[in-house]
């Protein structure tokens, strides 16, 4: 019971490791809190699997068992084979968000596992298991496990995440499963050398041509959708840290450090803080702030950095994470640096900019300039 559990859990896990599941969690924890994405891949996940394991779970009632278990060590080294390709973009990332959040997500995985390998490992292991069940809740356990991995470890390191190492892990894992049921389920009669050894160079002739793409373009230092992914979420949050950095004017113009107590320190923080992913809990004292005011900031910089973060709030207007509630408490502390106030609220864009306008029209105007710039080019 708890070894069909572990076992599902696990495989899974290093089957969707740099996978489409990954690449999918990733860009949706841009636009939703990572709660929701983590709800919407277990429900897609156990409608799917559900699926899958009824299917299994009815194969085993009318197939031999130790046909069943041949086929799988077959289907465990195709499964292996399939995680060495490259993992191209896919349509699904584009399913329109009409239905929240998590219906969204839900609807995806669903979508996007269908025929996928996870669908037929699910497949696969219940047709062999006492307890599918528990098959089923490894499996849609391993898709959530890896579904916050990724998000976790994409937003840490970017594109630095060692998806190739990865993939071999995974497929190595897939390959052992195989010949450990082809070795105990296939008749002595057929395990010979010469068949061990013609098995083996058809084999590693498959490997060949399915590594020499990854190779290649390991070579050219070309982005995999799944870096791309990793990268994107990254760097939203990062880039936004490193213009407000630039904002510092530093210990040899400021003397001794104020921290928290700096405007440009307390906004640094923040943007920290929305790196983590959390909410700021942060409090400002705009008492003390304002005394950093007096400071020679550069406004151009100051500009940039607001400007990115409204083209953020415009692409990502749904997004409710804890991120953004860190973004924008530093968006009105950027605010109180050009304008001396802040913007508390608003419901679109047209209404920040008409706001923005009224504080001061050649600033706003600026601004506005900078951030349709930045939205034509999709930083």
């Amino acid at each position: 019971m708890i070894k069909e559990f572990l076992q599902s859990m696990f495989l899974i896990f290093m089957a969707e490791m740099g996978d489409k599941t990954q690449i999918l969690a990733m860009a949706f924890a841009t636009q939703f809190k990572v709660k929701e994405v983590l709800v919407g891949v277990f429900l897609g996940s156990l409608l799917n699997h559900g699926l899958a394991v009824v299917l299994g779970a009815y194969l085993s009632n009318v197939i031999p068992l130790d046909a069943i278990q041949i086929i799988a060590g077959f289907l465990f080294i195709g499964f292996a084979l399939w995680t060495l390709k490259i993992e191209e973009d896919d349509e699904n990332e584009e399913i329109k968000k009409n239905f929240g959040p998590i219906l969204t997500v839900a609807l995806a995985f669903f979508i996007g596992e269908l025929g996928d390998k996870t669908q037929l490992t699910a497949i696969t292991l219940a047709s062999d298991a006492s307890f599918p069940l528990f098959i089923l809740l490894g499996t849609v356990s391993g898709m959530v496990l890896t579904s916050g991995v990724g998000i976790f470890v994409g937003s840490k390191i970017g594109d630095k995440i060692p998806e190739f190492t990865i993939k071999i892990a995974s497929a190595f894992i897939f390959f052992i499963f195989g010949f450990i049921k082809l070795y105990q389920s296939l008749p002595a009669k057929y395990i010979t050398s010469t068949n061990v050894l013609i098995f083996s160079v058809l084999l590693i002739i498959s490997v060949y041509f399915i590594l020499n793409p990854v190779l290649k373009l390991r070579k050219s230092n070309r982005s995999t959708a799944f870096k791309e992914a990793a990268l994107t979420l990254y760097e939203y949050t990062n880039e936004i840290k490193e213009s407000v950095n630039r904002i510092c004017l530093g210990e040899g113009n400021c003397g001794v450090c104020q921290g928290s107590n700096c405007i440009i320190g307390y906004t640094k923080k923040i943007i920290d803080d929305a790196v983590e992913n959390k909410a700021s809990n942060n409090k400002e004292n705009l008492d003390v702030l304002s005394e950093s005011l007096n400071k020679n900031f550069d406004k151009n910089k100051v500009i940039d950095s607001l400007s990115m973060i409204i083209a953020y709030f415009i692409n990502y207007k749904g997004d409710r994470s804890k991120r953004n509630i860190s973004i924008n408490k530093a968006r009105q502390m950027l605010e109180y640096i050009l304008f001396n106030e802040e913007i508390e609220d608003y419901k679109d864009k047209e209404e920040y900019y008409s706001k923005l306008r009224k504080m001061d029209k050649k600033l706003a105007d600026k601004i506005i300039k900078k951030v349709d710039k930045l939205i034509t080019s999709e930083i």
